[in-house]
């Protein structure tokens, strides 16, 4: 047991994984927004549900509401609308549940596809659409969230444009699934912290990809200066959700269970980590399992 805790703060688990299995709806290109669209309870109770588990930092269920992602598969008008929704969801849900020093992070997500940065619109489109994307959800969140961020150019945009609100901003990029510390975009991470560091980053940290890879970039993360986190997917490979593709490909791991998972976290934190979570097939059986790991290993949770 450690006789000086050092302070974890509990991030939330994946949304859109986790809203799928609970709708009863059709799956679409949409994915989490179509879930916002149809049955906007599921979401607020989501949220809650992570709450409850120990999460003090929950994310917009905003993912998939890029203006690109919504010209391209729904209509591009009701883009305000749905953003506002998402907000509308987390703010009820922090609301209803009652427990005191949570936070909600704006989302700010790879506005096309995940995993896919050669289909990314040039950096000056890029830098206009999250300029979009904060304008509405500034006034209502704590702190940005630029997540899965897959190549220099995508981070470097997201961090600018959220910097220009006045909110703090967390990064957060995906690497491969190897342990040969690169993004998505084949760029060392490396190259990547060092952009982030200069261009004035709160946090960075590393998400949707598979543990053990995280585990083994980490070293490139490490730092005495700067807040970092990590939280992992638990799929068995990404290869097969290609831009404008569904769900219904991914496979999740048999082995990765609540209790499993929160070993791998533990080991991040033991490293430094001082932001952890979960991202896709993470939920909030996992968030309660990490919570008590955690606590029992003399970290401070909150």
């Amino acid at each position: 047991m450690r006789s000086n805790k050092q302070v974890i703060t509990l991030l939330d688990g994946g949304m859109g994984q986790e809203l799928v299995k609970r709708s009863h709806k059709e799956i679409t290109p949409l994915w989490s927004t179509q879930v916002m669209i149809d049955e906007p309870e599921i979401v607020r109770d989501l949220h809650a549900d992570y709450i409850r588990a120990g999460s003090r930092v929950i994310t917009l269920n905003a993912y998939t509401m890029t203006p690109e992602r919504l010209a391209r598969d729904a209509q591009i008008e009701d883009f305000e609308k749905l953003q506002l929704a998402a907000v509308s969801a987390a703010v009820n849900a922090r609301t209803n549940v009652g427990i005191s020093g949570v936070k909600i992070a704006g989302c700010l997500p790879p506005l096309v596809a995940s995993y896919h940065p050669e289909v990314a619109p040039k950096y000056e489109a890029m830098l206009e659409s999250f300029g979009r994307i904060v304008a509405i959800q500034a006034p209502h969140v704590d702190v940005f969230l630029c997540e899965t961020m897959s190549s220099i150019a995508e981070a470097k945009a997201a961090l600018t444009a959220a910097k220009k609100s006045g909110v703090r901003v967390w990064v957060s990029l995906t690497i491969e699934d190897n342990d040969k510390s690169l993004l998505r975009s084949g760029e060392p991470l490396s190259q990547a912290i060092t952009m982030l560091d200069e261009f004035g980053a709160d946090a960075i940290l590393l998400n949707c990809s598979k543990p053990e890879a995280i585990a083994a970039s980490w070293s490139k993360m490490q730092s005495d200066h700067r807040l970092t986190g990590a939280y992992a997917n638990g799929f068995t490979s990404i290869d097969s959700l290609k831009p404008g593709g569904t769900v219904e490909s991914m496979t999740s791991r048999s082995d990765l269970g609540p209790a499993a998972y929160a070993e791998f976290a533990l080991q991040w934190a033991n490293d430094g980590a001082r932001l952890i979570g979960g991202c896709c097939e993470v939920g909030p059986a996992h968030i309660t399992a990490l919570a008590k790991r955690l606590t029992e290993a003399g970290y401070s949770v909150e």
